[in-house]
This record gives C-alpha cells, sequence and structure tokens, in this order.
C-alpha cells in the first residue's frame, strides 16, 4: 500500500517509473517529474487504463476513492473510461448552459401565448436588466445573494414594480431549467420575494362617481369640437365600462346577434365578444378559453354602434385611428379629449368602469339592503368589469359568467338608462360631418 509520503517524496529519475497501491492503482511519475494517478484495468477482455487525475491536486484519498468507483462501474458492466467522458461532457454542457440560454429559450416557448408588444417587452426586460449581470452566468450557479444584488440594481432607479416583474420571469425561466433538466438546489428567485421592496400602491384613476356630474360630462363631450369617432367612442365606453385599450381594438366582426337592418332595440342579444387574447389578464392565462369576455350590450350602445357603422364600417376596426381606418383609435385620443373638455385630474377613460362600479353597487345596495341579492349584484358587476374575485377559480369565474348573463344585461340597460338620461340623440353627434373611411 503506497502511503503519502512516499508519493509525495517521488523524485525525478531518469526514466519514467510508477509506485503501486492496490486494486490496480499507482501513482505515474515522468523523468520530468510530472505526477499522475492511473488505474489499470481489464474490459471485455482487454487491458485499459484510465486517468484519475493529478498529484498533489489529487490527494491519495481521492484517487482511492476515484478508483472505488471506476470499480463499481465495472461491477456493473460499464467502462470506467466512458464514465468519465460521459461526466466530463456533462459538465462541459452544464458549464455552458447560461442563464441567457434558457431565459431565451423560455421567451420563445412562451412568446406565441402573449400579445408581440407584451413579448418584446419581456425580452427588452431581461436584455436591459438581467443578461448584463448574470447571463453568461451558468444557470445552475445562480444563487439568491447574486440574483438579489441584480434586482437591487433596479429597486435603486425607482423601478420596484419592474423589479418584480424581473424576479417572477426568473422564477419561470429557472423552472422551464429545471424541465429540462438542469441540477439546481431549489428556485433563488422564490427565494428572495420577501427581500424585495413592497410594490407601490397604484393610484386610482380619477373617475366621477356621482351620477349628476357623469350626466353632465356626457352632455359636455357630446358638443365639444373633436371627430365624431371620438365622441361616439366616448359615449359607447361610458355605456359599457369597459377597458379603453379593448375599445380601442375592437373589430366588426366581434359583434355579434345585431340585426343592422333593424332599430337599436331590435337585437335584444347583442353582444360584444373578446377574446382573451385582447384581455388585460396575467400573462400566463392569455389564449385559454375561459378567459374570453363577452359584453351583452344594452340598445343605446347598439345605437352607438349603428352610427359609427356609417362612418367606419367599411374598415376592420369600429372606432379606428382618426388618420388611419386600418389602425386602432390612438390610446390618447380619449384622454385629450378629456383634458380639453376641462375633466383633467378629475375623470379619465378608465375612469368609467370606477363610475359604473361605484354608483351600480351603491344603486343595489339602497334598492336591496343586506338582502343575499346585494351580494349577487356586487358578484355580477364584478364579472361584468372581467374581474377575476378573490377566491374564484377560473372555472368557477366562467361556471358564474354564463349562470349570471340575464343579470348582467339587466345591469347593463340598466346603466345605459342611467348614463344617457337626457343625453343628445346619438344622430346629432355626427350630423352634418358624416364621411366614410
Amino acid at each position: 500500500m503506497l502511503k503519502d509520503v512516499t508519493a509525495r517524496e517521488a523524485l525525478a529519475r531518469e526514466k519514467d517509473y510508477k509506485l503501486s497501491d492496490s486494486g490496480g492503482l499507482y501513482l505515474f511519475v515522468s523523468k520530468t517529474g510530472h505526477k499522475t494517478w492511473r488505474l489499470k484495468y481489464r474490459y471485455l477482455g482487454k487491458e485499459k487504463r484510465l486517468m484519475l487525475g493529478k498529484y498533489p491536486d489529487v490527494t491519495l484519498k481521492e484517487a482511492r476513492s476515484r478508483r472505488d468507483e471506476a470499480k463499481l462501474a465495472l461491477k456493473d458492466g460499464r467502462d470506467p473510461q466512458i464514465d468519465v467522458k460521459k461526466k466530463r461532457l456533462a459538465n462541459q454542457e452544464l458549464a455552458s448552459s447560461t442563464f441567457e440560454l434558457y431565459a431565451r429559450k423560455w421567451w420563445e416557448i412562451q412568446k406565441p401565448r402573449w400579445r408581440p408588444v407584451h413579448a418584446a417587452d419581456v425580452l427588452t426586460s431581461m436584455e436591459r436588466d438581467l443578461f448584463p449581470h448574470i447571463g453568461s452566468l451558468p444557470i445552475h450557479e445562480l444563487n439568491e445573494p447574486i440574483l438579489l444584488s441584480v434586482l437591487e440594481k433596479v429597486e435603486d432607479r425607482g423601478a420596484i414594480e419592474t423589479a418584480h416583474r424581473l424576479r417572477q420571469r426568473v422564477e419561470r425561466v429557472i423552472r422551464y431549467a429545471k424541465a429540462k433538466g438542469v441540477p439546481m438546489n431549489g428556485n433563488p428567485a422564490t427565494e428572495v420575494k420577501e427581500a424585495l421592496r413592497p410594490v407601490p400602491k397604484r393610484k386610482k384613476y380619477p373617475a366621477l362617481i356621482d351620477i349628476a356630474d357623469v350626466r353632465k360630462m356626457i352632455a359636455e363631450i357630446d358638443v365639444s369640437a373633436s371627430y365624431p369617432v371620438t365622441r361616439l367612442g366616448s359615449r359607447f365606453l361610458a355605456i359599457v365600462a369597459q377597458r379603453p385599450g379593448m375599445m380601442h381594438r375592437m373589430r366588426w366582426e366581434n359583434l355579434r346577434n345585431i340585426d343592422w337592418d333593424g332599430d337599436p332595440w331590435s337585437s335584444p342579444e347583442a353582444q360584444w365578444y373578446i377574446p382573451s387574447d385582447e384581455m388585460k389578464l396575467e400573462f400566463d392565462r392569455r389564449g385559454e378559453e375561459e378567459f374570453d369576455h363577452d359584453v351583452p350590450l344594452a340598445p343605446q350602445a347598439v345605437e352607438v354602434l349603428m352610427e359609427v357603422r356609417k362612418l367606419t364600417g367599411l374598415g376592420p376596426y369600429v372606432f379606428p385611428n382618426c388618420w388611419n381606418s386600418h389602425a386602432p383609435m390612438s390610446e390618447n385620443a380619449l384622454n385629450s379629449l378629456y383634458r380639453r373638455s376641462g375633466y383633467k385630474g378629475r375623470h379619465v377613460p378608465h375612469g368609467w368602469r370606477t363610475s359604473f362600479s361605484t354608483i351600480m353597487n351603491e344603486r343595489s345596495e339602497r334598492a336591496l339592503g343586506a338582502d343575499q341579492r346585494f351580494m349577487v349584484d356586487r358578484l355580477v358587476i364584478d364579472i361584468m368589469l372581467a374581474h377575476l374575485p378573490s377566491g374564484m377559480s377560473s372555472e368557477e369565474f366562467a361556471y358564474n359568467r354564463a349562470r349570471f348573463s340575464a343579470r348582467r344585461r339587466e345591469l347593463a340597460i340598466a346603466w345605459a338608462d342611467l348614463v344617457t338620461e337626457k343625453a343628445l340623440p346619438v344622430s346629432e353627434l355626427t350630423a352634418g360631418r358624416r364621411r366614410r373611411i
């Protein structure tokens, strides 16, 4: 049996020589004094040799451990040389498995599920804030302190919400890498969540919550000197109380059960269907059928659509851009109209949702008091706004949306009656200024 002191004091000679240990293990000493551990063994009747490492980088104890591992491989019918090569290749693959590599692969897989603008935002955020710092790091070496230091740089420039979004993206990239077989010790992105600064509360959208103020605003917008389609868009948004972005991208093909040759009251099942990829939902829900959203249209909403159809019916969008009929209405069109009309800081397009929720909930409470029907109406109002109530699963959401379809239509009509009381006839919003685009 070889002793460590013997290996340490072995000097170069005129010729190469070896110092034997046991089980085929020996220390090979070259004539230049270079020392390496080697193992002699037989596999399938042939004598072979396996390099186990340099001395003193690999100690006698470590060399014996590697010899024993090789013996176990032989016992299982495997060639230790092949095992070593596979392990070396695996280590090389692991070292080249960088965070950026897996992040881009994950992004490519998720990309079809997102709207183009969101997909671009996800990639840009990682290229700006993650790849310069941890992009070249083997993903299995990413740990909590490293990740937290990167996210804190984002926080330090005041982008608290961005830091939280980046953490979520890193968490999903690591889950993807683990699914692909990368050995990870937990998920560091999960662990750093509590170490990030809390996201500041969002500022509420300015909104009118008194019905008299709502009617007054509608009356003032109706006579404003803006483009007729913009005025009609404002009236429609006030009636349906949906997200402005969905109205901007609204297409004629998504309107259902409307008798265009009849009057507005001859389409009792009129509906605006909004696919889930147009909804403002968490990105991992996009494309799921249960998150498609249908909006029951009151006769007053249908009346607006019939009028705007005379102006924009030849294009794809119901409310197109004033400069290009094949592009949706500018996101700033209604904001600018409201500011010019004196409602800056008082009401914004998104505020119609707050107006609807506040006024209709208060109205139901006065009518029903503590009645169980009031709690149902609160749920229905949330569903009408495409809000997923806290604690409700997506399956319950889809079920309740269908279950309360009749009540949703009743409330939609009640709201339309309230906000359009004493409003100008829709035909007067475009009188003398009609043109087809």
